[in-house]
C-alpha cells in the first residue's frame, strides 16, 4: 500500500497516527477549580504543554506552545523583554502565580503582555501550578481521544464510500463532510463541499498543477482566502485538493487515506482484489489479515519510466513512488522491466512483509552496482543482511593487514574456539606457533581476539572470502 504522505505543514506522530490537538485557553479558564482569570492579551490560545521557570530567560528551554508559569521573579526587572522573548520562542500564554512574591500581578507585565499580543493569566495562590499542568495533561489525553476517533470514524466512512456503486463522487463528498471544507480533484473538475471563494480556489488550482506535474511534490499546503489549503498526488499525474477553514491535526490523515483510495479507484486497470485488501486495512488495521497468504514480494525500483506502468506490468497498484525511485508489493514473481532497475525480496507472507522491503532494498543496491537489469534476495543468515559485495568490502579491509598464513591460522583457530592444542593439529604446526601467530593477528588488527565481540566479527570476515 503506499505510504501515507508526510504533511509539510502539520506532520504526522508518532506510528502515522495524528499529532495531538492543542488545549484551548477556554478550556482551561472554565476549569472553576483552577480559578485562573484572563488579564491581558489574547483570549484565544491553544496550549501544547506546561512549563514553570523563574528564570530572567527562560524561552532558550521552550519548544514552542506553552503555557510558562512562574511566581514573578523571571519578569521582575525587565517585564518587557521577558514577555518579548517568551513571544519569540512561541510560547501561548504566561501564567503568573500571585503569591509569595507578588501580591498582585504586576502593570507593567500586563501591559507588556498586551503590547507583545501573549495571553496572561492570572494563578490564584489556592492553585498549585502542578494542578494547572494536571488539568492541561487530563484535557490534552480527552482531545487526544477525540480527534482519535473522529480520524478513525472518518478513515471507514471513506472505505466505505469507497465500495458505493459511483465510489469517486462517493469518496469526495465523504471527505469534504469530514474535513467540513472543500475538496477538489484534478484535471476533471470534479468537487464537492461549498464554493471556495476565488482567491482560495485559484490558490488551490496553483497547488494541484504543482503536485500534478512530473517531478512535481508529492504535497504541497498554502494559505489563501480564510482557508487552509492542501494537495497530494495521485496516480497518472491527478491530484487531490483539500480546503478548510480550520485545520484539526488528524486532517492529514484522513486526506492521506482518501488520496490512496482515489489512487486505486482511478487506475487504469481495476483493483480488483488488491483494493478489497486496502479496504480490509481501513477497516481492521492488520495488514496481514487484509492481504492474501501471498507469497508477496516487496520490489525497489529505479529508472526513468512511469511508475504506474510499472506497476501494471509487475500485476500491481500498490506502489509508493518516492524521489529515489518506486517501491512496490505484488504477489506476481518480478521480472525483467524495460526502462528500469530492479531489487526483489525473498518470497514472504504478509507478517514478514517489513523484512522483505529491507531485503528489496539491499538487492537494488546489488544490481546498481553490477549494472544488471535485476538483483533478487538470495543470501542467506547474518551475510544476508548485509549484501555480498558490501560483506567483501568490510572483510578486506578488516584483514588486509594480514598474510594469508596469518588468516589461514587465525580461521583455524577460531573455528576450534580458541584451542590451541586443536588448531595446531589441523594445521600440523606447533601449539607456540599458533600462539605466536594469533598474537601477531591481534597485534596488526589492533583488536583483542578474546573479545565475543571481535571473534564474531572476525569470523564474519573470514567467510567471505
Amino acid at each position: 500500500m503506499p505510504a501515507a504522505p508526510r504533511d509539510p505543514e502539520y506532520g504526522n506522530g508518532p506510528a502515522g497516527e495524528p499529532l495531538t490537538p492543542p488545549v484551548l485557553l477556554a478550556s482551561l479558564l472554565a476549569d472553576r477549580e483552577l480559578g485562573l482569570r484572563h488579564l491581558a492579551g489574547p483570549a484565544a490560545a491553544g496550549v501544547h504543554g506546561v512549563h514553570a521557570s523563574e528564570m530572567p530567560d527562560p524561552s532558550p528551554y521552550l519548544l514552542g506552545g506553552e503555557l510558562l508559569l512562574t511566581a514573578g521573579a523571571g519578569p521582575a526587572e525587565d517585564p518587557d523583554g521577558y514577555v518579548a522573548r517568551l513571544a519569540g520562542a512561541g510560547a501561548a500564554a504566561l501564567g503568573f502565580g500571585v503569591a509569595p512574591v507578588h501580591e498582585e500581578v504586576p502593570a507593567a507585565l500586563a501591559e507588556a503582555c498586551a503590547r507583545h499580543g501573549l495571553p496572561l493569566l492570572e494563578v490564584p495562590p489556592r492553585t498549585p501550578f502542578s494542578a494547572v499542568a494536571r488539568a492541561v495533561g487530563r484535557l490534552t489525553a480527552e482531545a487526544r481521544t477525540r480527534e482519535l476517533r473522529r480520524t478513525t470514524e472518518a478513515q471507514q466512512a471513506l472505505a466505505a464510500a469507497a465500495a458505493r456503486p459511483e465510489p469517486v463522487p462517493a469518496v469526495l463528498a465523504r471527505l469534504a463532510a469530514s474535513l467540513g471544507g472543500s475538496v477538489a480533484l484534478w484535471p476533471g473538475g470534479r468537487t464537492a463541499g461549498p464554493e471556495l471563494p476565488a482567491p482560495a480556489r485559484e490558490a488551490l488550482s496553483a497547488l494541484l498543477a504543482r503536485v500534478g506535474r512530473e517531478g512535481g511534490p508529492a504535497t504541497a499546503t498554502d494559505r489563501a482566502g480564510g482557508h487552509h489549503l492542501a494537495a497530494y498526488a495521485l496516480a497518472g499525474r491527478a491530484a487531490l485538493g483539500t480546503a478548510t477553514p480550520a485545520r484539526a491535526p488528524g486532517d492529514h490523515t484522513v486526506a492521506s487515506v482518501a488520496a490512496v483510495l482515489l489512487t486505486l479507484l482511478t487506475a487504469e486497470r481495476p483493483a480488483g482484489a488488491e483494493a478489497a485488501a486496502l479496504t480490509r486495512l481501513l477497516l481492521d488495521g492488520d495488514p496481514a489479515a487484509a492481504l492474501t497468504a501471498g507469497p508477496w514480494y516487496a520490489v525497489h525500483a529505479r529508472g526513468g519510466g512511469d511508475p504506474q506502468a510499472l506497476a501494471a506490468s509487475l500485476g500491481t497498484v500498490l506502489l509508493d513512488p518516492h524521489e529515489g525511485g518506486v517501491r512496490l508489493l505484488t504477489d506476481r514473481e518480478p521480472g525483467v522491466q524495460p526502462g528500469w532497475r530492479l531489487g526483489v525480496s525473498a518470497p514472504a507472507a504478509p507478517d514478514a512483509l517489513a523484512a522483505a522491503d529491507a531485503q528489496a532494498g539491499r538487492a537494488l543496491q546489488r544490481a546498481e552496482a553490477a549494472r544488471t537489469p535485476l538483483a533478487r534476495h538470495a543470501d542467506a543468515g547474518f551475510a544476508g543482511l548485509v549484501g555480498r559485495a558490501e560483506a567483501r568490502a568490510h572483510a578486506e579491509a578488516l584483514l588486509g593487514p594480514l598474510s594469508p598464513a596469518l588468516r589461514e591460522t587465525l580461521r583455524a583457530w577460531l573455528a576450534h574456539h580458541g584451542s590451541w592444542d586443536r588448531t595446531a593439529a589441523a594445521l600440523g604446526i606447533h601449539r607456540n606457533t599458533v600462539r605466536q601467530r594469533v598474537a601477531r593477528c591481534a597485534v596488526l588488527l589492533e583488536r583483542d581476539p578474546d573479545d565475543p565481540d571481535v571473534r564474531m566479527e572476525l569470523w564474519f570476515a573470514l567467510r567471505q572470502e
